[in-house]
């Protein structure tokens, strides 16, 4: 049986969900809610206090994790007996997880494609969130996604971006996707007009940028780029050459040179869009640390789309894309949204509206970046004696080949001796001339030994470049 305890938030001051954490805590020590005692359903308590169902499980999340309750899956939240309390996952050690998520401790065939995380604590706290939601999702399970169902977790995408240098935005502001490329895709549905559009992208991209594009039957134009970043006066040429109508840009951590683009430049790229009116979309989704420099949304706000993802900070397996939108434009976007897919899965919006705020995962991501930099600094210390790129919290590296190799023979060698890795030639736009370089990304999938013997045998490839004389 349920209690009929029922908390008067009227008068309670600051955030409701800390408020109803508050009451149930005074509860217990007034024994109005004794050990075993089972709380009210989520959207039961929150219909009778006038709040959001996300606001109520929120609370009872974090006073789950705290050990003050206890969830049965498919029973309901408990106040926890002192023998039932579980351990804190905050008691947990946190420490990098070098097994491989999908294979045993060692492999000869090391895939270094794309980053792969090391699971330091987030799937534990994922599994105890997704148990949670199917006790009780808020959002229930029988209807189609809303705005306002999916406002909890615009919301925590909101909070969640607190540190980047946005601007003034909220979660009116934000819309969330099915990944960073679905959020890319969303935003060009949105602005690009005509028979064939132009779109504008770094000289070397991500591959995601051509591909949103050519999608919607749109061209795609390279951009000349110097160590800063796009050149303004290039920027400039191709824009009025073009009619373009959006400049692609990822100017914190560019894929794949691990590039940055100062403040003045961008500033510089800004007054270009502005003078020539383009859109600018902004990649932000490598960035693990703090920014160095402004968004431009910042900048220039009115014509600024920003996007990011959990997939290179929490996990991939999630498909959670969030992007802002210029003041007054998040309605095209979100009708975009609606119009292609009709929202996120309420059970994906409703984990996340808890994953995101969780008091747990700043330590976690925190984690996840020493993880990265342990594996980054074991590439360093067997190919830094080559032209090597490399940063500490990014979880990619890109390598100018020694001469002798050509990008598409090194990487056929390298698969050959069980390394995937990328050409430069996959992030250039097809009639482009490309570096001789490669990317390699970080796996933390793969323990340290595999990762290093794979690394060993690039290594080898490098010092041994072929022998071959043309005729």
């Amino acid at each position: 049986m349920d209690t009929i305890w029922q908390p008067d938030l009227l008068q309670a001051p600051g955030p409701k969900y800390k408020a109803v954490m508050q009451a149930i805590r005074d509860a217990i020590a007034a024994r109005a809610l004794g050990p075993g005692d089972k709380l009210p359903p989520v959207r039961d308590l929150a219909w009778r206090l006038g709040i959001t169902p996300g606001t109520v499980a929120r609370a009872y999340t974090m006073l789950t994790d705290d050990g003050t309750l206890l969830a049965e899956v498919g029973r309901g939240t408990f106040v926890a007996k002192p023998d039932q309390k579980a351990p804190l996952l905050a008691d947990i050690p946190i420490e990098v997880d070098s097994t491989p998520h999908n294979s045993t401790a060692q492999s000869w065939h090391v895939n270094l494609f794309s980053p792969h995380l090391p699971n330091v604590g987030q799937s534990t706290l994922i599994r105890q969130l997704l148990a949670d939601v199917a006790q009780d999702p808020p959002s229930g399970l029988m209807h189609y996604p809303t705005r306002a169902g999916g406002r909890p977790a615009r919301a925590a995408a909101a909070e969640w971006l607190g540190t980047a240098p946005l601007g003034s935005f909220g979660p009116d502001d934000v819309v969330l996707a099915n990944g960073g490329q679905n959020a890319i895709l969303m935003i060009f549905q949105t602005l690009l007009k005509g028979r064939r559009p132009v779109v504008l992208v770094e000289e070397l991209a991500y591959p995601g940028f051509r591909r949103a594009a050519e999608l919607l039957r749109a061209d795609v134009i390279p951009v000349a780029m110097d160590s800063d970043g796009v050149i303004p006066e290039a920027l400039e040429a191709a824009a009025r050459a073009h009619d373009a109508q959006v400049f692609c840009t990822s100017p914190e951590v560019h894929n794949p040179t691990l590039a940055f683009t100062g403040q003045s430049r961008r500033e510089a790229l800004a007054a270009v869009a502005e003078r020539c009116d383009l859109q600018i979309l902004e990649d932000d989704c490598y960035r693990l640390g703090p920014a160095q420099a402004t968004c431009y949304r910042m900048i220039v706000p009115e014509r600024s789309w920003y996007i990011s993802s959990i997939s290179k900070s929490i996990t991939p397996a999630l498909r959670l894309g969030i992007a802002v939108a210029p003041p007054g434009q998040a309605s095209a976007l979100r009708r975009t949204s609606e119009y292609s897919f009709f929202g996120l899965a309420t059970p994906l919006t409703d984990l996340c509206a808890a994953l995101l705020v969780h008091p747990q995962l700043p330590a976690i991501m925190d984690a996840a970046r020493v993880g990265i930099g342990t594996y980054v600094q074991r590439a360093v210390n067997i190919l830094g004696s080559f032209d090597l790129i490399w940063r500490a919290d990014v979880p990619f590296l890109w390598l100018h080949l020694p001469e002798g190799w050509r990008a598409g023979a090194f990487v056929q060698a390298a698969e050959g001796q069980g390394v995937r890795i990328r050409a430069a030639e996959e992030y250039a736009c097809r009639d482009a001339r490309a570096p001789h370089a490669v990317r390699f990304a970080i796996n933390a999938g793969l323990s340290l030994e595999s990762f290093e013997a794979g690394l060993g045998r690039l290594r080898e490839l490098l010092d041994n470049p072929p022998d071959v004389i043309g005729v």
